[in-house]
């Protein structure tokens, strides 16, 4: 994943409860969310049936590093899967997406202005029907390219020519993302 799509999923899993906090609090989600099925989890993670069994009774309460990590991946792309689709389509449909990103952005205007990307600190409110598009991108798997195509746009239009009030020719390219933050 990109940066983009994780701040996505970041923004999204803000609005849930957060995840169980135990090993074995964790794998006894994963089991129920595959009905039971311990051989799944196991085949999902890369361990054996018998060490998520043991997860699942609490006879194994600390995970290697790497294994608790894919744990906790695993869990929060489940959890609470509902409260995330509303949330997101609350954002599309009346409050919209909020990005604060430092980026360098390109630009191609008309003669006599500049086009050197600069680095910039921006904080936008986007109308929901960016938002509606970057959820849309990302739930037909987008690449990290056409999501970032897509806040550049909102950004363009928003931000850099103020809803069409100015800098009519105006084309911004978003480039070398320092860090992405979404809120909704």
């Amino acid at each position: 994943m990109g940066i983009l799509a994780d701040s996505l999923d970041k923004a999204a899993a803000a609005t849930t409860r957060p995840i169980p906090k135990s090993a074995g609090a964790q794998m006894r989600f994963l089991v129920k969310q595959y009905k039971g099925s311990t051989q799944a989890v196991a085949q999902l993670l890369g361990i054996s049936q018998r060490t998520v069994e043991r997860y699942v009774k609490d006879q194994i309460r600390r995970p290697r590093r790497e294994l608790a990590a894919r744990i906790e991946r695993e869990v929060r792309k489940r959890w609470q899967p509902k409260v995330r689709k509303r949330a997101q389509q609350r954002a599309a449909s009346t409050g919209g997406i909020t990005i604060e990103t430092r980026a360098r952005f390109g630009f191609t205007a008309a003669p006599g202005t500049t086009d050197d990307g600069r680095i910039r600190l921006i904080t936008q409110h986007l109308p929901p029907t960016y938002a509606a598009r970057l959820f849309d991108a990302q739930a037909a798997g987008a690449t990290e390219q056409q999501l970032q195509n897509i806040a550049a746009e909102g950004l363009q239009e928003i931000y850099f020519k103020d809803r069409g009030r100015r800098a009519d020719g105006l084309l911004v390219e978003l480039t070398d993302i320092d860090y992405v933050e979404l809120d909704f």
